[in-house]
């Protein structure tokens, strides 16, 4: 039996992905809010990836920061397994809160690592070079699995244009790191964001409104993330009324 099936009995995953600029942090922030101050009485746990002040984190900051030599000097495995080590770091704390039954919700997870780290490789060598992401991070790591994976999808020129607007981060001096500043990256990343979006548990949120011309307004993008997630804790309530009962 894998070790993390009974861990799962009441909380819920849902991981916010997308490429850089795509405003992942802004929609959880807002999603945290409103399913806390919902009548379904969630408790409500949010994270993100990188962070920066774990030890493998400060790796990837390094990385990002070219500290480790430019992109494409820089092996795609040695990186790939700086960011799932990231994640096991924080897994104890993932895995408490779902056993407490709340409602996690994480700005980048495993799908970061496989769209961005993927991108990376020859493109015939990507299939292969994904199974063993998902094995090293969901096998060998045994990271809790996503309930429900948003994607918010936006063309890689529009969204470099919003990274060139951040604000100063603190694990790099540029205005833009390593990745996102190569439009190719970010290009060959959206690409394989889309493949990753046609299964289950993917859903696919458009935030650019190709006929405008521009960005859709922020909380219109809330509002269908929102639709997109309350099926889901409609569940997660029926699975707590069966536990309590």
């Amino acid at each position: 039996m894998r070790p993390n099936v009974n861990r799962r009995a009441l909380g819920k995953l849902i991981a916010i992905e997308g490429i850089d600029g795509s405003g992942k942090r802004t929609q959880m922030d807002m999603l945290h809010g409103v399913i806390a101050a919902g009548e379904g009485g969630h408790s409500v746990y949010s994270t993100g990836f990188p962070q920066y002040d774990s030890w493998f984190g400060k790796m990837v900051g390094q990385f990002l920061n070219g500290e480790l030599g430019p992109l494409e000097a820089v092996d795609p495995h040695f990186t790939a397994l700086l960011y799932a080590g990231d994640r096991f770091e924080a897994k104890p704390k993932i895995e408490a809160a779902l056993n407490d039954g709340k409602i996690v919700l994480i700005d980048r997870y495993i799908g970061s690592n496989l769209a961005h780290q993927t991108a990376r490789v020859p493109a015939d060598k990507r299939a292969d070079f994904r199974r063993w992401i998902e094995h090293l991070e969901y096998g060998i790591y045994d990271l809790p699995r996503e309930d429900l994976i948003l994607y918010l999808r936006m063309p890689p020129a529009e969204a470099q244009k919003l990274v060139a607007q951040k604000s100063q981060r603190s694990y790099t001096d540029a205005k833009q790191d390593l990745l996102e500043a190569s439009l190719r990256h970010l290009q060959d990343a959206a690409a394989i964001y889309d493949q990753l979006a046609r299964n289950a548990p993917w859903v696919t949120i458009e935030c650019f409104d190709d006929a405008r011309g521009s960005m859709r307004p922020v909380k219109e993008i809330a509002r269908e993330v929102l639709s997109r997630v309350e099926p889901l804790l409609r569940t997660a309530v029926e699975h707590q009324s069966e536990k309590g009962g």
